[in-house]
């Protein structure tokens, strides 16, 4: 049986630009190595949390901050990047010398950390931004980095788990790939991903529902209220306590994900970060035929205002995100 294409040669066969292709090798190199130490955590001993809390103020786990240096060593050192931002650090990143690069580099190093301890999903999320060629030489500035997630030049994620897949977009479509451990290769094995127009399953964490606004908890209900409710069918929640997965699941089999404000003290703009999650991520769906929005805006169109800015989220097949805004706007 031959074996699947390579990342590297499905790269080169697609003509993307040698600086964007280079920067998304670093990726998946530096998500390869994070595969390594996830899986080895038990027997390193690095698992459980630091006594320290990173700039969103949430305790970090001790692979957040391995996984983040992980990037900052592999993919500092490529030529692509001018500079890198990390939902683990409260300013950008970038290597001296390194200012010539045409692009810049977000991610959430490891996303549901919480999970590792049960050997439950985590992934890593990542966009690529480009810099404006004005700019290419000059001292990065933060501002650079404040894009709506329609120009992203590519995004996509890393998903540790039962197999450790890298799926990503640059524009024209999303393929998925699978690590082959014995050779370290990336092979393709989800070569056009599209989610799915008709699902019977929901994510969202109905532990908050008691904070959410009266629209959130109508469509929820109606959720619930399966086949004999106003929305028809008979459906499943899922929540696995790490975004990347639910993507991967929406991805493959359909449904939507949803992480809205609530009321609860800190949470009225949402909790997920808008360039280190949600614009890759929607970005990601909406290329897969998907749509994700804050309910009212689409979120590839929302430009940020700072580098560590919260959205609420709403992504998934594209008629039942469009029937989940007719009962979120119905509050207004």
């Amino acid at each position: 049986m031959t074996q699947p294409t390579t990342l590297a040669d499905f790269l080169q066969d697609a003509g993307i630009p040698a600086a964007l292709r280079e920067g998304l090798l670093s990726v998946a190199d530096a998500c390869r190595d994070i595969a390594d130490r996830v899986e080895r955590a038990p027997l390193t001993g690095h698992l459980g949390a630091l006594q320290q809390s990173n700039v969103q103020g949430e305790t970090q786990k001790a692979l957040d901050v391995i996984a983040n240096d992980i990037f900052l060593d592999v993919c500092g050192a490529s030529s692509a990047f001018a500079a890198l931002a990390s939902e683990e650090m409260e300013q950008l990143w970038a290597r001296e010398g390194r200012s010539d690069g045409p692009y810049l580099l977000v991610f959430d190093p490891l996303d549901g950390s919480s999970n590792i301890e049960i050997s439950a999903p985590v992934g890593t999320i990542f966009s690529i931004l480009p810099r404006l060629d004005d700019r290419i030489g000059g001292t990065v500035l933060e501002a650079e980095f404040l894009q709506p997630g329609s120009r992203q030049a590519a995004a996509g994620y890393a998903l540790y788990g039962a197999q450790t897949l890298f799926v990503f977009s640059v524009g024209s479509g999303v393929a998925g790939f699978t690590l082959d451990r014995a050779d370290g290769s990336w092979r393709l094995t989800h070569p056009d991903m599209r989610v799915p127009p008709l699902s019977a399953e929901y994510a969202i964490n109905a532990a908050h529902r008691r904070h959410w606004d009266p629209g959130i908890l109508s469509y929820v209900e109606a959720c619930e209220a399966g086949a004999s409710g106003p929305l028809g069918r008979d459906r499943n929640m899922r929540w696995s306590g790490a975004m990347v997965a639910d993507v991967h699941r929406i991805l493959v089999r359909g449904g939507v994900f949803l992480y809205p404000a609530d009321r609860r003290p800190g949470q009225a703009a949402g909790k997920l970060r808008l360039l280190y999650e949600c614009a890759p991520a929607g970005w990601l769906i909406e290329q897969a035929g998907g749509r994700a929005s804050d309910s009212r805006t689409a979120i590839t169109a929302i430009r940020p205002g700072t580098l560590h800015q919260r959205v609420p989220i709403a992504l998934g097949s594209a008629d039942e995100i469009a029937t989940f805004e007719t009962y979120a706007g119905a509050e207004d």
